[in-house]
């Protein structure tokens, strides 16, 4: 059957140094910035008689069904920020065809997060792009919390890098976003229309048909197996699901305000908890340095909408406020916002179209990737024909709670900080010095240990038998020896799943059926061993040996299972005893709704992309 959508364009827009520009924008708002200029007026599809036609690309017919839709793609996703354009890269590894549809001329070319995180990391590492994407980071930032005469309250500045990333980084986000789109020239099944956003959808039996508009009006409808929705905290698409969104909005406003050429030029962020104007001083990549400060209900917009204003609260915190080189600047809200339901049938929402958090805990960003992490492959199984509808629930089940902790998190941070009060203020900085005393409390904040990590303990995966099972965590990832050379674990791992058994052959502990099981499903199989014993034979040939430094190991002596099976999220699905492969093996498959007879899984992405 031709396939109505044609292959990706070989240009893609590119994106030059922020603008100026003076506006206001919630968070709530998918309005673009006024004054940004256009990335790029030219776009990947453009209406045309017949339908939407890519200018770089020749055009299949289009089939119809039965209802006067054009048979579409596998997934349509609405929304090109970083989780629509994530788990486009997700899909477009497995070979999926997708339509990323987009209201918008062109990539957003303003930051809005500024915080990244090692989980972020790696699965950008999973679908080829963390070098490209650390280019635009300062890894290992610090943050301080202060008071308002610049005392000290606390430090969160982790050290560790258990997932092989840095846990703190700052970032420039519309520069993350660009590589996030270029990175999709690798997949030809996968297109972006600009210019075009979802008008309608209707669910059938066998999918969704639904109804897009361009610029001009012109209208097509296509049916689509699945559709995404990562169109932002205003989703259209949450609103066509009829879904509640469900929590607060905060009635106090706040300016952020951009600068380059760093007038402080000091590598770390600062929060002021200062009761006369709480604040937010924070570096990111590139030379450019934001500032967010709260507003007091008397101080108006238009008020607020001047350089005379922002100088003044600038003034504070640079040396020469009339000097300073402002980016842009825009008055928000925080908000507290989860849907009530994050999937519907064939119908799922992401991001910020799912839940919305206030920004003190930088992780609005990151929980969006971590729900492109978690849907992608299970959307992939389900789509390809590999697993069954049902395992499309679990995305649901597994991302509400911790969405609901970062929020729950987010929310509290902000209420600590933003104390106007001045006893109540002087009570909160006497107990956060006063904590900071206690080493094993302080090691608690400057290490984040507060962070809620995600723990999975029902879904797509084996329930643990005990509380220190590691089933449900996210798996480490130091690195390890190979024959041709140190890498970080996941290279190794590939970005399906994978049987990793220590110091033994997995294909042998599973046995022949299971093993039968796992290769229709495209896994691998991974020996590690001591790294002095790297070499030695004894594996089969579909077995890879890891060599390992001694991470690992030290993971496992704290854990009774020698035997993990591994998701593509890199969370551990299930784990056993060596004796236990081929039981625990078939209670997970069964989890996983896999099909009875697997197609063949598509080749892993390439480990990164190379050149310019």
């Amino acid at each position: 059957m031709a396939q109505p959508f044609p292959s990706r364009p070989e240009r893609i827009p590119t994106i030059p140094r922020y603008c100026s520009g003076i506006a206001h924008h919630c968070s709530l708002c998918v309005a673009p910035w006024r004054g940004v200029p256009a990335l790029s007026r030219s776009r990947y599809l453009q209406p045309s008689q017949g339908g939407f036609v890519n200018k770089n690309a020749g055009v299949a017919a289009n089939s119809v069904d039965a209802d006067g839709a054009e048979d579409g793609p596998d997934v349509l996703i609405v929304g090109s920020g970083p989780v629509g354009l994530t788990l486009a890269n997700i899909l477009g590894a497995r070979g999926l065809r997708v339509l990323v549809v987009e209201e918008r001329a062109e990539l957003i070319d303003y930051p809005r997060g500024v915080g990244l995180d090692d989980e972020s990391l790696r699965t950008f590492q999973s679908i080829g792009l963390a070098d490209r994407v650390q280019r635009h980071t300062i890894p290992y930032q610090i943050l301080r919390f202060v008071n308002g005469e610049g005392k000290l309250l606390a430090e969160m500045a982790p050290s560790a890098g258990e997932y092989g990333w840095p846990r703190r980084n700052g970032f420039v986000q519309p520069l993350v976003d660009a590589e996030l789109l270029r990175g999709l020239e690798r997949y030809p099944g996968v297109t972006v229309a600009w210019s075009t956003r979802m008008q309608d959808f209707a669910e059938t039996r066998d999918g969704v048909d639904v109804t897009l508009a361009d610029a001009d009006g012109e209208t097509r409808r296509v049916h689509v197996p699945y559709v995404v929705g990562c169109d932002g905290g205003r989703s259209g698409t949450r609103r066509l699901m009829d879904v509640d969104f469900e929590g607060t909005t905060s009635a106090t406003r706040w300016i952020v305000v951009d600068l380059e050429n760093d007038p402080l030029g000091t590598p770390n962020s600062y929060v002021g908890a200062d009761p006369a104007r709480p604040y937010a001083s924070i570096s990111i990549a590139h030379g450019i340095r934001r500032f967010e400060f709260m507003l007091f209900a008397h101080e108006t917009d238009e008020q607020v909408d001047t350089p005379h204003f922002v100088h003044r609260l600038l003034g504070r915190h640079i040396p020469r406020p009339e000097d300073a080189a402002i980016i842009r600047q825009r008055i928000y809200t925080h908000h507290s916002r989860i849907a009530s339901s994050f999937h519907r049938g064939r119908i799922m929402i992401a991001g910020d179209a799912a839940h919305l958090m206030p920004v003190w805990q930088g992780q609005g960003y990151n929980s969006g990737i971590r729900d492109a992490a978690n849907l992608g492959w299970k959307l992939a199984a389900v789509a390809t024909g590999t697993a069954g509808q049902a395992l499309l629930a679990t995305y649901d089940e597994e991302r509400r709670d911790h969405a609901r902790a970062m929020i729950d998190l987010s929310t509290t941070v902000g209420k600590v900080i933003s104390i106007r009060n001045r006893p109540l203020a002087r009570l909160r900085d006497t107990l956060l010095t006063r904590a900071s005393i206690l080493p094993a409390l302080k090691r608690y904040i400057v290490e984040m240990r507060f962070k809620p990590m995600p723990r999975y303990t029902s879904g797509a995966v084996v329930p643990a038998a005990t509380e220190n099972s590691p089933v449900g965590r996210l798996f480490i990832q130091p690195t390890v020896a190979t024959p041709a050379g140190e890498v970080p674990l996941d290279e190794e791992l590939g970005n399906w799943f994978a049987v990793l058994a220590w110091n033994n052959d997995p294909v042998t502990l599973l046995g022949k059926e299971a093993a039968d099981s796992w290769r229709a499903f495209g896994a691998r199989f991974i020996a590690v061993v001591p790294q002095a014993q790297l070499g030695y034979g004894g594996y089969g040939p579909d077995v890879r040996l890891v060599g390992d430094p001694g991470g690992i190991k030290s993971w496992f002596d704290r854990h009774r299972e020698s035997v993990l099976f591994l998701r593509p999220d890199r969370f551990v699905a299930a784990a056993c005893l060596a004796q236990e492969a081929p039981e625990t093996s078939r209670r997970l498959l069964g989890a996983l709704h896999i099909a009875a007879t697997a197609p063949d899984a598509p080749a892993d992405v390439p480990a990164r992309i190379e050149g310019k």
